[in-house]
């Protein structure tokens, strides 16, 4: 089980973010640099507890219509080994655990290997900010990818239309600027299932 610090960091997540999402070939913003504000997610639970791993979503207020983002992430004690350039988000300062090396999830081999093991059923969505409570309105749909099917990872959220639960392999909310909530698939599975 993970146990979230309720410290500091030095730059925030969202700080590291709004440098770093504008340079991605996925952002769907005009400006260089997005006012973000964290706006839901939820966290995996590494077996090894080396991994610290989220799964954060972010609205871009600038846009004339606010823009959701899916960003997991990696936190790790060192650099991950082998990792391209472009995997880095950055470096933060924790106030318990010291330097953090920030991975974009998709780079990371725990993260994609917990992220498999929720799919499967084999691992449990976890709150956000707090320990050992699991988040009940993150959802998996269906029995998991099959070994033929590839795990699509949407990076920019599309909200479900009002009163209706989005169809997908996990589905998770977040809240607007304007305080209304939206729930809309995160991963799919393309191919043979």
């Amino acid at each position: 089980m993970a146990f979230i610090h309720h410290t500091t960091m030095t730059p925030t997540k969202v700080e590291l973010l709004t440098e770093w999402l504008p340079k991605q070939s996925w952002y769907a913003g005009d400006a260089a640099a997005p006012e973000l504000v964290k706006a839901g997610g939820f966290r995996l639970d590494d077996p090894e507890g080396e991994v610290g791993i989220e799964f954060m979503i972010v609205v871009d207020a600038t846009a004339q219509e606010p823009t959701a983002y899916l960003v997991p992430m990696g936190y790790r004690a060192a650099a991950l080994e082998g990792a391209p350039d472009e995997a880095l988000i950055g470096t933060s300062e924790h106030g318990v655990l010291g330097t953090r090396w920030i991975y974009d999830g998709v780079h990371d081999p725990v993260v994609q290997a917990q992220l498999g093991a929720l799919l499967r059923g084999e691992a449990v969505p976890q709150h956000q900010s707090l320990s050992d409570v699991p988040d009940p309105t993150v959802t998996v749909h269906g029995d998991g990818p099959d070994n033929g099917s590839d795990l699509h990872l949407r990076r920019v959220l599309r909200s479900a239309d009002a009163g209706q639960e989005p169809s997908g392999l996990l589905v998770a909310g977040w809240t607007w600027p304007d305080g209304t909530t939206a729930r809309g698939v995160c991963v799919e599975a393309r191919g043979p299932r």
